[in-house]
């Protein structure tokens, strides 16, 4: 048998280091040198320091996905995003990337990985299937759009989940978002604060929040018996499509005075296709938006929109993930709902 030269012993420069290395060389045991590098609390900071100076001299980086599979769970959260909504599956509206954000910030603070929108997950057999083989310790899903009866299946399950969108009481899942049918009215009652009489409503009501939001503003027309309340499906969510929709509704001869749309971003394109027409907000008609994202406030006209309190709600979602991963419940949480007043 052929000796091992120095240059190949563990240990030595140019030789891969093994936890036993730097056991023997911070004169620890070499559980303690695990228990050091998987971040456990039982372990004196003046020997996480010496463990962790060894490693770090020696060019040491940790296996993150073997350590995981020495785990119950993966310290990994998957966050869905629903591109199926939008054409193509390209999202451009910039409020699910604030929302995005929020969940990245609050998830790096707990230190656990973001798995972004894992492919094939598609019914709930497929995520259960997901959680049960360890890709992730639960899922956070970024907008119902149309999957909320998948989803109410999905939450009679053991698998941690929580959604942004819609909050209803006999949904059977932890939800967070704002209160739709309370924006819906606001918009409603912005309507007639203006003496609009003709609405229209921009959005796809197949999606739960925005069937509410629908819902609110034809509650704040019930009462008035001149007013009426016009429905506008959008197939996508996309800018373009919005844009094209409303476009031909106003070359078919229809001239509302006041236009509720689904999202900030369907706003702006609102007000280009009415533009195309010589009509002008606030001159011609009244005009909310939804989720008060920055560049509302600095469109021309500024945009009048429903505000959400999305600077939360990464935090939250996160939060109440947790609470399910570690074992507890987790109740549904409405954010405030408010108008901003502006231009439109």
């Amino acid at each position: 048998m052929t000796k091992k030269t120095a240059k190949e012993r563990p240990g030595k420069a140019g030789a891969r280091l093994t936890m036993q290395d730097i056991a023997r060389l911070a004169q620890v045991s070499t559980p303690t040198v695990s228990r050091v590098l998987n971040g456990s609390p039982l372990v004196t900071e003046e020997t996480r320091e010496r463990v962790m100076e060894v490693a770090r001299q020696h060019g040491y980086a940790v296996n993150r996905n073997a350590a995981k599979l020495r785990h119950t769970r993966t310290n990994t959260v998957a966050v869905m995003l629903d591109f199926g909504s939008h054409r193509h599956g390209a999202i451009g509206d910039p409020f699910i990337f604030e929302l995005l954000a929020g969940v990245s910030e609050a998830l790096s603070i707990r230190n656990q990985d973001l798995l972004l929108s894992p492919p094939g997950l598609e019914d709930v057999r497929a995520f259960r299937d997901f959680y049960q083989a360890r890709g992730a310790d639960g899922f956070i899903v970024l907008g119902q759009g149309t999957r909320d009866t998948m989803l109410r299946e999905l939450g009679r399950s053991e698998v941690p989940l929580v959604v942004w969108g819609a909050v209803a009481p006999d949904a059977g899942y932890c939800s967070v978002g704002s209160d739709n049918f309370l924006g819906g009215e606001l918009a409603g009652r912005h309507f007639l604060r203006a003496g609009r009489r003709h609405w229209l409503f921009v959005g796809d009501i197949r999606h739960e929040e925005l069937r509410l939001r629908y819902a609110g503003l034809c509650a704040a027309a019930k009462d008035q018996a001149d007013v009426t309340v016009d429905f506008l499906p959008i197939a996508s969510m996309a800018f373009h499509a919005t844009a094209d929709t409303v476009t031909a509704y106003l070359a078919a001869g229809r001239q509302p005075d006041a236009v509720f749309a689904f999202s900030d971003t369907a706003a702006m394109a609102v007000t280009g296709a009415f533009k195309e027409r010589g009509l002008a907000a606030p001159r011609d008609y009244s005009l909310v938006g939804y989720n008060n994202i920055p560049p509302a406030a600095h469109f021309s006209p500024a945009i009048t929109t429903i505000n959400q309190k999305t600077d939360v709600a990464g935090a939250l979602l996160v939060e109440k993930l947790m609470q399910q991963v570690d074992g507890g419940r987790a109740r549904s949480t409405t954010l405030p709902t408010e108008i901003v007043v502006r231009d439109t």
